[in-house]
């Protein structure tokens, strides 16, 4: 009879894994589903504050598809004049192949790849990682995904997803949590760990959720370093154009950053 017993609780421990397995697959899908198939160019700025107070401005855009159901994300930086031309492309490898990284800049004109303990490094000074930037478009490739108790933020709904570090990865936050909207599947808020230490905080106004061509994105996000005290905010003035045509050059590593 005990072994009976024993037998019936692991068989109900496997099926409650299960079942936190497909819900945790159904908010990630629901999250890359905010990424169109068909190319979607925003302007973007990203205004980095210094523990003084001071102030830079980056101007750009993003260009991002999802092709073949892979994501593909092109940052372009045009402002200021001594990073025009600087850009950033993320390559979704899939289940095959790791996700990729490149960094091109204007002043030694050359492709750098990005991958290791770099993807954790600042992004043209602001205080998102260039790994963050991926992780933005809910590419987890190389992330062990899992659903935590739902919570609130304000009076919406949120689900609690972390995320961890993929065994054998080099990773600098013990874990990330994420915290979904369950009406846009859009994530208002993200916590980086070093340990049992807050180390970043990402946050999102709920009045800052905006739909184009029927795609939910954030037109507003605070990246703070909890620990160097300052902070990026990264705003979208606007969705500047579509198409279902997706031009290879522009996800292509030897071609991402040439102009239009």
């Amino acid at each position: 009879m005990k072994a009976r017993r024993w037998l019936g609780a692991v068989l109900l421990a496997l099926a409650g894994t299960t079942q936190a397995d497909d819900a945790t697959q159904k908010l990630l899908d629901c999250m890359r589903a905010n990424v169109p198939p068909s190319l979607q160019i925003k302007e973007v700025e990203l205004t980095s504050t210094d523990r003084g107070g001071a102030e830079r401005l980056l101007k750009g855009k993003v260009y991002a598809s999802r092709a073949d159901g892979l994501i593909r994300v092109l940052l372009r930086i045009s402002r200021p004049r001594d990073l025009d031309g600087a850009a950033y492309l993320m390559r979704e490898g899939g289940a095959e192949r790791k996700d990729e990284i490149f960094l091109y800049l204007p002043a030694i004109q050359r492709v750098r790849k990005i991958s290791g303990a770099s993807s954790d490094g600042s992004l043209l000074g602001t205080d998102f990682s260039y790994n963050d930037m991926k992780q933005l478009q809910a590419a987890f490739g190389d992330a062990r995904p899992s659903l935590e108790k739902p919570t609130t933020i304000g009076d919406r709904p949120v689900e609690v997803l972390s995320l961890q570090p993929a065994p054998g990865n080099v990773a600098r936050y013990s874990r990330v949590l994420a915290y979904v909207d369950r009406q846009s599947c859009t994530a208002l808020k993200a916590e980086f760990f070093e340990g049992k230490t807050l180390r970043k905080e990402l946050s999102a106004p709920a009045e800052g959720l905006k739909r184009a061509d029927g795609y939910w994105y954030l037109s507003e996000l605070l990246m703070r370093d909890v620990k160097e005290n300052t902070r990026t905010r990264l705003k979208v003035t606007g969705v500047v154009g579509s198409s279902d045509e997706l031009p290879a050059r522009l996800f292509d590593p030897t071609s991402f950053y040439r102009g239009n």
